[in-house]
């Protein structure tokens, strides 16, 4: 999170984050309304009971009449009858309310973090994303739920409890206004403190989260370097750090409650002291002191209700502020207005002209320095370079998971930055050296490349990958789950899914990452087949780590520093590229004189 988010969140002290609530409530406008409605009944029962009370006392007490009592307590009963029903109701109708709400929260702020570009991702922890999808969604869950139910209730019974106060006895009510601003104004200093500790709790769980989830998704790192020690007491750090912070914001909510009750049934207190006086001066009868009495209670458990809530919201507040800051996060790559259109079926041919670009987070560094390539449809370019030489950054281009801050990209013909994102990449099919398997079976991982595709396709595009036999050899065949990042694979196997789902989404451009640098000889032989009748009819561009990728691409391209060194034939370049001859000897781990027997 940025210095200057941090300033905006200390400045500001109010619920206002909480308006971004109404879109999300307005589509259950009706639901809203009907739980208004069952409030506003069972508040209305709730206020006549004291006015029983009082006849109860002056009409059958003082009289002495049984019959009276009688008639009062069957009215109380009944009272209390439908007060029980509409509480229910309105009960239930809010707390579904609250969690409709937040379950579109939660889908609308996880619809955007996908498409928020890599430059985000870049300075924001995934482990502080999921934090706010799951812990601060939960406390918007209490106060768009439960929460709002008490506080709706508390107000109209403590409007509702003012006003019969002042019919009640109106000098006994003008004393209790002169009292309310008292009671308030500290109740409301105290809740400013909550908020701020609230925001400082949940970014503490969201760090405990982060480093949660970056040690288990490196669990074997962890253990084969033996750092469990070291990564548990740095958890614990963070944990010990969440509770303490935890403990000061228990601690001035546990104030606000002490000052919100103190003062509440203090000025209570005060108030029916004088009543008292006024029924001994008769003043009053003993049934209105009751009555009084009974309202002066709703008055303050309603006052100290509230003052509990607006402790939750000033939290509440805090992780909407929270979520605010996602879902207003603003991609870097986005379509334009008017995005022009990507032929389809495209031919896959590239131009890329004078590009130059740095990385967000490194703007000072320049990955890709004035690269210009041109690439026919059905050409194959293997691109060869040490570490760091702007390989993969070629291929973020080419994705438009970036724009190039200088220079332009063009695949047939349309210049990326003119064209939406998705159908740019809706024309690139991917296979990546790092794979990716999703917590899903083998059959959806590979459906992945073109979701909706049929069950024959799938098993089609696995035998093209040299996928179908080992994955009839699982336990469920197709449907057989691979667990989180394909745990129950070999490299091998995640590789060979990765290039099926590549191969079922038939795109004319194919960005291959040395796609069978994991496997045994004779799956690469299976797959290498494969891969030559794919790339036939399509313009490939691979990253190269073998000497047998390089010898059968059409030109190879030399990188280093982010600029093209040279590019040619394998022949071509031992001859003429020293970087090459030597990249040659060490990367592709042939012997070098191979390759220059083939080049005479």
């Amino acid at each position: 999170m940025t210095n200057e988010a941090l300033e905006d969140r200390k400045k500001s002290s109010s619920v206002k984050p909480l308006r971004a609530l109404l879109p999300f409530i307005q589509p259950y406008w009706r639901t809203l309304l009907a739980a208004l409605g069952a409030l506003s009944v069972a508040a209305a029962a709730m206020l006549t009971l004291p006015v029983a009370v009082r006849f109860v006392i002056d009409r059958g007490l003082a009289a002495e009449d049984a019959a009276t009592i009688d008639r009062y307590f069957v009215y109380l009963l009944l009272v209390a009858g439908v007060f029980g029903l509409f509480a229910a109701l309105r009960f239930y109708l809010i707390t579904w309310l609250g969690e409709r709400v937040v379950a579109d929260i939660r889908s609308a702020v996880y619809r955007h973090i996908v498409r928020l570009d890599p430059a985000f991702f870049e300075i924001t922890r995934t482990g502080e994303v999921l934090s706010r999808l799951t812990t601060d969604t939960t406390l918007i869950q209490s106060i768009a739920g439960v929460n709002l139910s008490i506080t709706l209730r508390s107000i109209l019974t403590l409007t509702g409890s003012l006003v019969m106060l002042a019919v009640t006895s109106p000098a006994l009510m003008g004393l209790i206004l002169v009292l309310v601003p008292l009671v308030i104004i500290p109740i409301i200093l105290i809740a400013r403190r909550v908020r701020r500790l609230s925001r400082e709790t949940q970014d503490r769980i969201a760090d405990t989260s982060g480093l949660a989830g970056e040690t288990l998704n490196a669990i074997q790192t962890v253990q084969a370097y033996t750092l469990e020690n070291f990564q548990t007491e740095q958890f614990d750090r963070t944990v010990e750090s969440t509770f303490f912070t935890a403990v000061r914001r228990i601690q001035v909510r546990a104030m606000l409650t002490a000052v919100a009750v103190l003062f509440i049934f203090g000025a209570i207190t005060l108030v029916l002291w004088i009543g008292a006086h006024d029924v001994l001066a008769g003043e009053m009868t003993s049934g209105q002191l009751g009555q009084f009495l009974l309202y002066a209670m709703f008055v303050a458990s309603s006052a100290a209700s509230l003052s509990e809530m607006w402790g939750e919201m000033q939290r509440a507040a805090g992780a909407m502020e929270r979520l605010v800051e996602l879902m207003t996060a603003k991609p870097n790559i986005i379509a334009p207005q008017n995005p022009v259109a990507m032929p389809v079926p495209g031919k896959g041919e590239i131009d890329m002209d004078n590009v130059s670009f740095s990385y967000p987070s490194r703007p000072g560094t320049l990955a890709i320095d004035q690269f210009s390539l041109k690439v026919k449809p059905g050409e194959t370019i293997a691109f060869v370079g040490p570490s760091g030489a702007g390989k993969s950054t070629l291929f973020q281009l080419l994705l438009r998971f970036y724009d190039p801050c200088a220079g332009h990209i063009k695949i047939d013909g349309t210049n990326l930055v003119e064209a939406d994102p998705r159908d740019v990449r809706a024309g690139i099919g991917l296979v990546p050296q790092d794979t990716v398997i999703f917590s899903a079976s083998a059959k959806e991982n590979i459906a992945f490349g073109r979701p909706g595709a049929s069950s024959d396709e799938i098993r089609a595009a696995a035998r093209a990958a040299a996928a179908d036999q080992f994955i009839e050899a699982l336990p469920e065949g197709y449907d057989t789950f691979l667990g989180e990042r394909g745990t129950r694979l070999s490299g091998g196997q995640r590789q060979r899914i990765a290039i099926a789902r590549a191969i079922l989404k038939d795109p004319p451009i194919l960005l291959l990452d040395e796609a069978t640098s994991s496997l045994d000889a004779e799956s690469e032989r299976l797959v290498q087949e494969a891969l030559e009748h794919l790339m036939a009819k399509r313009t490939t561009i691979i990253i190269a780590h073998r000497l047998a990728t390089v010898l059968k691409a059409d030109r190879i391209v030399v990188l280093d520093h982010g600029r093209m060194i040279n590019t040619g034939s394998h022949r071509e370049l031992l001859q003429r590229d020293p970087l090459y001859a030597r990249l040659a000897e060490l990367q592709f781990g042939e012997a070098i004189d191979t390759g220059r027997a083939l080049a005479h």
